[in-house]
């Protein structure tokens, strides 16, 4: 059993930065799937960004351009960092690690992100 723990939320202004971690309490190296996915209100849950083990991104239309995930795998931990942020990027992000083809995944409690105009 892997636990996630995300940091890094906050308020911030339109047009800001954040940068969001998320903790694994194991090697993140066995997973061939981390990502972000964020859930605003009212609405459902949604990938932000996946990140294979071969290092092969996958990144929303609505944040192409603005947000950057890496990892460190000596840390365990994998970072979003969060540029030129918008109102419409509000909600709680989560972190999630998997194993494609397996079943397994796992995800942290969540971290929110308030962007105010």
């Amino acid at each position: 059993q892997v636990q996630l723990v995300e940091s890094g939320g906050g308020l911030v202004q339109a047009g800001g930065s954040l940068r969001l971690s998320c903790a694994a309490s194991g090697s993140i190296v066995s997973f061939n799937r981390l990502g972000w996915y964020r859930q605003a209100p009212g609405k459902q849950r949604e990938l932000v960004v996946a990140i294979t083990s071969g290092g092969s991104r996958n990144y929303a239309d609505s944040v192409k351009g603005r947000f950057t995930i890496s990892r460190d795998n000596a840390k365990n931990t994998v970072f979003l960092q969060m540029n030129s942020l918008k109102r419409d990027d509000t909600a709680v992000y989560y972190c999630h690690a998997g194993v494609a083809g397996y079943g397994i995944d796992y995800w942290g409690k969540g971290t929110l992100v308030t962007v105010s105009s």
